[in-house]
């Protein structure tokens, strides 16, 4: 049985919240529901079509965890999805916090073909246009070395590496005062009880939230690079 789009889309979100939690492959269904914003009798629905179709293995009081097929489906449906997202800013000129809905919508129709043409005109990216990792075509998928800005050591030189949200204003925001995926700053000083940081990009300094530094995931600069 072939994954529909509606499988597929259940499929990615699971391996993107499997992703941020390392070692832990099993993602409670409550997770998924919040994430993709479904209803619990509606999760509950399409993990039982999902595990009878062989893509997904659930365990009571753990979760669910996807099998080879489903983590295949998850790695196709991302790769699509973020290969778009590229080439909406890249090629067609979107804003970074315009392109997840638009890649969702059009990540459904287009064919592999379509996606391999968009990969060509927007130079082979590794990263989406959120930093986030691209798969390869053969379903490898990236490992990428990060963590939150607001647990990140002061007085140390690092690199945005992710963004981990979808908010089109937040986005918006962190692109003005220039915290881009590939950006080098250096992190001053962090104020105590959730405080503000202090960034130093360049020559300037910024002034950001706690909780915008938590949606901020940084590397070491020669962690950045994608091997």
């Amino acid at each position: 049985m072939s994954a529909s789009a509606a499988m597929q889309e259940y499929l990615a979100e699971a391996y993107r919240i499997a992703y941020y939690q390392g070692d832990n492959p099993y993602i409670s269904t409550s997770a998924l529901a919040t994430a993709l914003g479904h209803s619990a009798p509606a999760i509950t629905r399409m993990v039982q079509r999902l595990k009878e179709a062989g893509y997904v293995e659930h365990e009571p009081y753990r979760g669910i965890s996807l099998t080879t097929a489903g983590e295949r489906e998850a790695l196709l449906n991302i790769r699509r999805h973020r290969l778009v997202e590229v080439f909406l800013v890249k090629v067609m000129g979107f804003g970074w916090h315009e392109v997840h809905d638009q890649a969702d919508e059009l990540g459904e129709v287009v064919s592999d073909t379509v996606v391999a043409r968009m990969e060509h005109m927007a130079d082979f990216p590794r990263r989406c246009p959120h930093g986030e990792p691209i798969p390869t075509a053969e379903g490898h998928m990236p490992r990428v070395v990060d963590f939150p800005l607001s647990e990140a050591p002061v007085d140390v030189d690092y690199v945005i590496s992710r963004v981990n949200t979808h908010a089109a204003e937040m986005l918006a925001y962190i692109g003005q005062i220039g915290l881009l995926p590939g950006t080098r700053f250096r992190l001053l000083s962090r104020a105590p009880f959730n405080g503000p940081l202090q960034l130093a990009i360049g020559d300037v300094k910024q002034v950001i939230g706690h909780e915008l530094a938590g949606v901020l995931r940084v590397c070491h600069p020669d962690q950045f690079d994608l091997r």
